[in-house]
């Protein structure tokens, strides 16, 4: 890698990178020298990409994590905390879910998804690791939104909904938090070939 962009030094929290855009963003971040700790709900899949990630000699630690439970996302920022002796450089929001359905199908059960897989932990997580950030003088939140945020598309208002709330939350953060020195920036992506979006491919 190039020494220009080295990350040696540097600590990432990675939600859901255990598969998908999360595990490419952990390899990318690890390549480059980072320390990185890695929740995912699937112990299966973090298993087999720790496993990976150790034969390749990345400085990656996991732990099983349901980011829709409270008590479970302020488990992990204690343990992040400790981990990372009291400092985080960055944080990437990375878990989401997506059902889609013509918007008259939606249940009630389908919004509470969606707010609470991509919204409220993407929130959450950014005021929990706000101190951390702060503390390690340079601090980055980086939520993985979706074109669908950004533009309309054919079904899954739910989910696009949740996507466009993700866009502001990073616009608020951006001007509320550039005074403790910490950057947010949300990237939207069109459809990766990941196993989430098969089902609407």
């Amino acid at each position: 890698m190039d020494k220009r962009w080295s990350l040696q030094g540097m600590t990432a929290l990675v939600t859901g990178g255990a598969s998908g855009i999360g595990h490419a963003i952990v390899e990318e971040l690890a390549g480059f020298g980072a320390r990185i700790h890695v929740c995912d709900i699937s112990e299966t899949l973090l298993n087999q990409s720790s496993s990976e990630w150790e034969k390749k000699g990345f400085q990656v630690s996991g732990s099983i994590c349901d980011v829709s439970s409270r008590p479970e996302r302020e488990t992990l920022m204690q343990a992040v905390s400790t981990m990372f002796d009291g400092k985080l450089n960055f944080l990437v929001n990375n878990v989401g879910g997506l059902r889609t359905k013509p918007t008259t199908e939606y249940l009630a059960d389908d919004f509470s998804f969606h707010i609470s897989t991509n919204l409220e932990p993407a929130y959450h997580l950014s005021q929990l690791s706000h101190p951390l950030l702060k503390a390690s003088g340079f601090g980055s939140i980086v939520f993985i939104s979706s074109v669908g945020g950004v533009v309309s598309m054919e079904g899954g208002s739910i989910y696009c909904l949740t996507k466009g709330a993700i866009n502001q939350l990073a616009r608020n953060l951006a001007c509320e938090w550039a005074r403790d020195d910490i950057r947010a920036n949300a990237v939207a992506p069109n459809f990766i070939h990941t196993a989430m979006a098969q089902p609407v491919e």
